[in-house]
């Protein structure tokens, strides 16, 4: 009996020691944040231009209706308001009085009170000599209490003008016309002329 004893002490000894020995050493979150760097940790995604461009247009769309619902939502005439409308015309190349006024009767006319843009694509459209860029997008719209008005195709017309900044190419993102629609080409409907 006391060897059986004497044996299974060794067998849990020769265990413990072995458990010990195979401790995988792991590092705890703590410890890797600690000991990181933006460039191991969180590495910059690198985007083509096609998809930067695509990406930013959907940015600007997305930032310019949360703008419009949170002016339709005020007052109109309080100083906050002035300010998110000047920040609104920000997004235009040229804004005007009538920039606003088929986007803003549609919403009111809805009673949305928040936007979701979806299935943003851009393009390029020819008119004449000109290349002309646009964005063609679904807005989905909600009401106050967070259900779906419904799902609307738009168009929005853009430019990307040429702002060099100390020996570097940027470029600044303008809208020229939102919720336009698409140009129509000149041309002479099929049928009989005389």
């Amino acid at each position: 009996m006391k060897r059986i004893n004497n044996f299974l002490i060794f067998a849990i000894m020769l265990l413990v020691v072995a458990a010990c020995n195979n401790k995988k050493t792991e590092v705890s979150d703590l410890e890797t944040l600690r000991n990181s760097n933006n460039k191991k940790s969180y590495p910059a995604v690198q985007m083509d231009s096609a998809q930067a461009i695509n990406f930013i247009t959907k940015q600007k769309v997305q930032e310019l209706l949360d703008l419009s619902t949170l002016y339709l939502s005020g007052n109109k005439n309080t100083e906050i308001d002035t300010v998110i409308y000047s920040q609104m015309g920000s997004y235009f190349h040229k804004p005007d009085s009538t920039t606003f006024k088929k986007l803003f009767r549609e919403l009111d006319s809805l009673k949305v009170k928040s936007i979701k843009v979806n299935n943003l694509s851009v393009y390029k459209d020819y008119y004449k000599k000109d290349t002309l860029d646009f964005a063609k997008f679904n807005v989905e719209y909600f009401d106050d209490k967070n259900r779906s008005l419904g799902t609307f195709e738009k168009n929005a017309q853009y430019i990307l003008m040429s702002k060099p900044i100390k020996f570097k190419k940027e470029f600044k993102f303008y809208f020229l016309n939102f919720y336009s629609s698409p140009l129509k080409k000149d041309s002479t409907s099929v049928g009989v002329t005389k």
